[in-house]
């Protein structure tokens, strides 16, 4: 007997009612992260585990698996995986099911994300070895923007961090196309190939409704450590797979439990909030601020991606929502305000996990990827902060 309610929650819903749990969590590993890499008694010991060899060669790329990579190239495998599976239940069966509901999200995290990457370039540009970070403000963390509506409770209006939450899953299908494309430099014919089959097979177990999760649990194991062989980053494979698990439409009950995808979906969900994402926090978030100072934010690597994700999303975002709307391409929300609109579109700029993930994929120079991390972390503390002020100060006014 299923251990689910007959109506379980979705992962998004559950999320969004769970007030700021998971990102309280998040902020929680990235000060302790901050706190170790800047403590004497602790930053060696801090460094050391990160680069600690714990498995063997899987990828001649990338030599003998650390902590590190364990964490950035296995465990968020799970976290794509998740992701994949709210994008396709929001695509089939949920608040993107249909054209309309698609518009509006759609048209502002495009963007959203096109906009930062051009500010980026504006600042940044000019410098070749500086090109390949374009993409790092592009993205939202969608956990820390969510904790950060949360913590203002009922005075943002629900139908606001929806918006924000498809936005930013919106924003996720971008960002894992630019990930596949864009950060993808030599390809392993034969080990592609045996993806290839992999995701065939997993197609025909789709295609024969095999609804027992362990076939593709095994097969997305597989599609994983081919995919680390190939080239090409290996958290597409929880992308990839999620498209392939099977989900049963049911209208007036969307979040049946007897579809795989929404009994996956929620098994998944607390270890990626409460664990995975955390622990990525804490591997990632950790830079010496010995020497930083007010020269280092006006350095072009770091200002360029501070001020893609402050002005850039912002920008990108609201002007979209109010052409939109002007334009009856789509209507904003009922009863959410042009201010509110503006504050959400602030705090979308917090990139955090997926900028600091892309940034780790930009940059293998270690100087450089410090520089990623102040920019994210100085980008997204802005963007926090003055779209918590804003969002306080608008209340659930109309303007």
């Amino acid at each position: 007997m299923s251990l689910l309610p007959r109506r379980a929650r979705s992962a998004l819903r559950t999320f969004l009612s769970s007030e700021a749990a998971g990102g309280i969590v998040l902020i929680a590993a990235a000060l302790v992260a901050l706190v170790a890499a800047n403590t004497a008694a602790t930053a060696g010991a801090y460094d050391a585990l990160l680069h600690l060899e714990t498995g063997p060669v899987l990828s001649p790329e990338l030599g003998p698996m650390t902590v590190h990579l364990w964490i950035n190239d296995g465990l968020m495998a799970l976290f794509f995986l998740l992701v994949g599976l709210e994008i396709k239940r929001e695509l089939v069966d949920g608040r993107l099911a249909s054209p309309d509901d698609r518009r509006l999200p759609f048209v502002a995290a495009s963007a959203g994300m096109v906009v930062p990457a051009l500010v980026f370039l504006a600042v940044a540009g000019s410098a070749r070895a500086l090109q390949p970070g374009w993409a790092i403000p592009a993205a939202t963390d969608i956990a820390f923007a969510i904790g950060v509506l949360a913590l203002l409770g009922k005075r943002v209006p629900p139908q606001l961090k929806l918006l924000l939450a498809t936005i930013a899953i919106v924003d996720d299908m971008g960002a894992v196309a630019i990930i596949a494309v864009a950060y993808t430099e030599q390809i392993h014919v034969v080990a592609l190939a045996i993806a290839a089959l992999l995701l065939a097979g997993l197609y025909v177990l789709n295609r024969r409704s095999v609804m027992r999760l362990w076939p593709y649990l095994l097969g997305f194991a597989a599609l994983w450590l081919a995919i680390l062989v190939s080239g090409i980053h290996a958290t597409i494979a929880g992308v990839a797979t999620a498209a392939l698990i099977p989900l049963k439409p049911s209208p007036g009950a969307p979040e049946h439990h007897d579809s795989p995808l929404h009994r996956l979906e929620h098994g998944l969900a607390p270890w990626v909030a409460f664990v995975i994402v955390p622990l990525f926090g804490f591997a990632n978030a950790g830079v010496s601020l010995a020497g930083v100072s007010f020269a280092t934010l006006a350095e072009p690597l770091v200002l360029g991606i501070a001020l893609g994700l402050f002005l850039g999303k912002q920008a990108g975002i609201f002007a979209s929502l109010w052409a939109a709307d002007r334009l009856g391409i789509a209507r904003r929300p009922h009863g959410v305000s042009w201010r509110q609109l503006y504050g959400m579109a602030l705090v979308a700029g917090i990139g955090f996990t997926m900028s600091l993930f892309i940034g780790g994929l930009a940059f293998a120079d270690p100087a450089l990827l410090d520089r990623v991390k102040i920019g994210v972390l100085a980008g997204s503390l802005l963007s926090g902060i003055t779209g918590l002020a804003i969002l306080a100060r608008a209340g659930r006014r109309m303007a």
